[in-house]
């Protein structure tokens, strides 16, 4: 299973640079969290967003302050698992995370189009549970350190199963606020009515990301991943019933509290210090930071 591994014990045999980037993380980002007398943030939440960034200390800062804003914005806290409509996403399966990884040791993510359904779902319910099977994943020090393959499965699927707005969102997502190195994005079996909509998700893409997103048949997926990679119905070996595997990720009770749900509320606008006011924000905390 893809959970549950502690990042703290690898960090101890990593180069003292790296260290020194964990430690300046965490003291730029508990800088601007005792300003609100919330939480600090821990060890290995820090190491999550670095090992993202490479251990850039202003790139992972900047990464913080994007992932914290987007789930602000998305309303994407305090989520409740066992309660609707939260559960009855999570357990839909059109999202999972799936049990094996690439050859690299990436985990593989699996979205599956026809299965969305805009007019019954509220779009940051999806989200919600993109970011709660996610953030399952990246628990594991071998997602933190191998990253993320997506594969968006559209075989089967209408014009009516596709939502612009939401797929910006995904990609906006995971190419600049989510503590994932992801690696490459397979659209499987794309119809033709998804050319257009493709071409202006294109736009929105920087260059880097835009020559990891692949558009492929059905039949040359296995060209990119091993057959026991994938599911049978994408022409693999892997039995999956995404219901019962979301079941696993689920926690005992809601009582299993997101340690950034704190910091994810805290205002965009500080109070004020000594006659000035501090904006937290990634220009405003990494600007006088030298790279490590």
């Amino acid at each position: 299973m893809l959970l549950g591994c502690s990042s703290s014990s690898h960090l101890t045999r990593r180069p003292s640079s790296l260290l020194q980037a964990t430690k300046q993380f965490l003291e730029e980002i508990n800088k601007w969290t005792g300003q609100y007398n919330v939480s600090p943030l821990s060890w290995n939440v820090a190491v999550k967003f670095l090992m993202a960034r490479k251990f850039d200390v202003l790139r992972a800062i900047e990464l913080f302050h994007s992932y914290r804003e987007t789930r602000l914005k998305e309303g994407i806290v305090k989520l409740k698992p066992h309660e609707e409509p939260l559960r009855s996403e999570l357990l839909s399966g059109k999202f999972t995370i799936l049990s094996v990884r690439d050859p690299s040791g990436a985990s593989i993510a699996l979205f599956t189009a026809k299965l969305h359904h805009p007019s019954k779902s509220v779009q940051h319910v999806v989200l919600q549970a993109l970011f709660y099977l996610l953030d399952r994943a990246v628990e594991s020090f071998e997602t933190q350190r191998n990253g993320l393959v997506f594969i968006y499965d559209m075989a089967g699927s209408q014009y009516t199963n596709f939502e612009l707005d939401l797929s910006k969102k995904i990609l906006n997502l995971l190419k600049g606020a989510f503590p994932a190195r992801l690696k490459k994005v397979f659209i499987v079996g794309a119809p033709m009515w998804f050319r257009v909509p493709y071409s202006i998700i294109s736009l929105l893409l920087k260059e880097k990301l835009r020559e990891r997103v692949q558009m492929v048949k059905m039949s040359e997926l296995k060209e990119h991943l091993p057959r026991e990679c994938l599911p049978e119905y994408l022409g693999g070996s892997l039995k999956l019933d995404p219901l019962s595997w979301n079941c696993r990720f689920l926690p005992q009770q809601n009582g299993h509290p997101d340690p950034l749900d704190e910091l994810i509320l805290v205002p965009l606008v500080a109070p004020k210090d000594n006659g000035s006011v501090h904006v937290p924000g990634p220009h405003k905390q990494a600007g006088h930071l030298r790279r490590v």
